[in-house]
């Protein structure tokens, strides 16, 4: 298998902007589609629980119906496609069973051969003090990605933007996932870009890599 060069990861992710005006006559390609979904699937975890459900808001109706509830940004209905990140605000117990026993049947091992991971699990998330804050850690896992799908679509040349300008509450009443244990934390619109959105022009601001990364 040959690696993605250097000079062509630098070249994408300088061409990566926050798309704030997409062409409603480009659609992305179902392959191209197909990758950008395994990207979310495929995203790192903090251990490798995926406290996350990804919903691809395909009726016109309803992405409508998010618009007001995202200040009014257009990309929520002109974009190709249009995600919403949500988390598991309770990892409890059942969830962490269901990852062992999907673990065992991927490997082919006894579910019970895991009973040490699954109760370090427990003692961390659901019995520890991290059980008190599991919402805020569910949510930057999610984040994590977030990041694995912008960077994925970067290198496929898709245009994307991600949202955390949205109203969640309103956002989790329209999807219809109140109660169900999920809620929204943020949403990307993602397909190609309009000619004439003045962004992709400016110049990518960023502080020098020396006040950012340091070596010790």
């Amino acid at each position: 298998m040959s690696r993605v060069d250097n000079e062509i990861i630098f070249k994408q992710l300088n061409w990566r902007y926050a798309c704030k005006k997409f062409d409603t006559t480009k659609k992305i390609r179902e392959a191209d589609w197909n990758v950008l979904a395994e990207s979310l699937h495929l995203s790192a975890s903090s251990y490798g629980l995926q406290p996350w459900k990804f919903i691809v808001v395909q009726t016109p109706e309803l992405r409508q119906k998010l618009l007001p509830l995202s200040w009014g940004q257009t990309p929520v209905t002109d974009a190709s496609h249009f995600i919403v990140l949500t988390y598991n605000e309770k990892v409890d117990e059942t969830h962490i069973t269901k990852f062992i026993n999907q673990t065992a049947k991927v490997r082919g091992v006894d579910p019970q051969t895991l009973d040490g991971y699954k109760n370090m699990m427990i003692g961390d998330l659901v019995k520890g003090p991290r059980a008190q804050t599991i919402n805020w850690w569910a949510q930057r896992q999610t984040y994590i990605a977030m990041g694995s799908f912008l960077t994925t679509a970067a290198l496929m040349e898709i245009d994307t933007l991600p949202m955390e300008g949205l109203d969640p509450a309103g956002y989790d009443k329209a999807l219809g996932i109140e109660g169900s244990g999920y809620k929204t934390v943020a949403a990307i619109a993602c397909g190609y870009r309009a000619e004439d959105d003045k962004y992709q022009h400016a110049k990518k601001v960023r502080f020098d890599l020396n006040d950012v990364i340091s070596y010790k």
